[in-house]
C-alpha cells in the first residue's frame, strides 16, 4: 500500500516514513501543499496523511484541492489544533479522520489500518482479512495463512502479498508493484521485485500443490488460480 505523507517538519516526516516503512507501507514525502498536489497528480496513493500547518497553503485547502482533482481515497488529517471547530473544518474539507498532536505511532498506525479497510472501491465494507482461494492475510494480526497453515512473512513480503490480494486476477506490472510496495523513487530497472516475488513464491506456492502467483510475459505477475 502506498501512502503520501504531507509534512514540512523534516524530523517528523522522517519519523513517519521510517515507522510506516517498517510495517510494510511504501511512503513518499511532500513538504508543502503545492508539492502534495504535484505528487497526487503523478502518483496513485492509497492514503494521504496530511498536516494542517504547511508553509505555503494549509492542509484544509490542500484537502479541498486534491478532492476537487478526483482523489477519492482516505485522508488522515494531523494537527496541533484540537478544537471542535478545527476538526469540523478539516472533515468538511474532505478528511476522513482527524488525529491531534501529540500522538503515538501505534495510534496513527491503527487509524491508518482502519481507514484502509473501511471501504472497498464499490463502497462496501471490507473485512480485516483478505482472501483468495485457500490463501488469506489478516491485516490486524499481520499473519498469512494458506490452507490453514500459518506462513511467516517479512514486512516487505507481507506488503507485496497484500497488494496481490487487493488486486486478484489482475496482471500487475513491475512499475505498479514498485510504486505501491516500494516508493516513487524506486529504480524500476532493479531486479529487487523479481527477487521478492521468488521469495514469496517459495513461501506461499512451493509447499502447496496449486501455484497462485504466475508470471505474465511482457507485463509482470498475477495472483490467479489458473495460469
Amino acid at each position: 500500500m502506498r501512502i503520501l505523507v504531507v509534512e514540512d517538519q523534516a524530523k517528523m516526516a522522517n519519523f513517519l516514513k521510517k515507522g510506516l516503512n517498517e510495517v510494510g507501507y511504501a511512503v513518499d514525502i511532500a513538504e508543502s501543499g503545492t508539492s502534495a498536489e504535484s505528487y497526487m497528480a503523478q502518483g496513485d496513493y492509497d492514503l494521504v496523511i496530511l498536516d494542517v500547518m504547511l508553509p505555503d497553503q494549509n492542509g484544509i485547502d490542500t484537502a479541498r484541492h486534491i478532492r476537487r482533482d478526483g482523489y477519492d481515497g482516505p485522508i488522515l488529517m494531523v494537527t496541533a489544533l484540537s478544537t471542535t471547530k478545527d476538526k469540523v473544518h478539516g472533515l468538511d474539507a474532505g478528511a476522513d479522520d482527524y488525529l491531534t498532536k501529540p500522538y503515538s505511532f501505534d495510534e496513527l498506525h491503527a487509524r491508518v489500518r482502519a481507514l484502509l479497510r473501511r471501504k472497498s472501491p464499490n463502497g462496501a465494507a471490507v473485512s480485516s482479512t483478505l482472501k483468495y482461494s485457500d490463501l488469506e492475510l489478516d491485516l490486524i494480526q499481520r499473519k498469512a495463512r494458506r490452507a490453514g497453515q500459518e506462513i511467516s512473512l517479512t514486512a516487505k513480503e507481507f506488503a507485496l502479498l497484500e497488494y496481490f490480494l487487493r488486486n486478484p486476477e489482475r496482471p500487475l506490472g513491475r512499475v505498479s508493484i514498485a510504486e505501491h510496495v516500494w516508493d516513487i523513487h524506486f529504480d524500476s530497472e532493479s531486479n529487487v521485485i523479481d527477487v521478492y516475488i521468488n521469495l514469496l513464491r517459495k513461501k506461499i506456492d512451493a509447499p502447496f500443490p496449486k501455484r497462485l502467483i504466475h508470471t505474465v510475459v511482457g507485463t509482470g505477475y498475477v495472483l490467479k488460480e489458473n495460469p
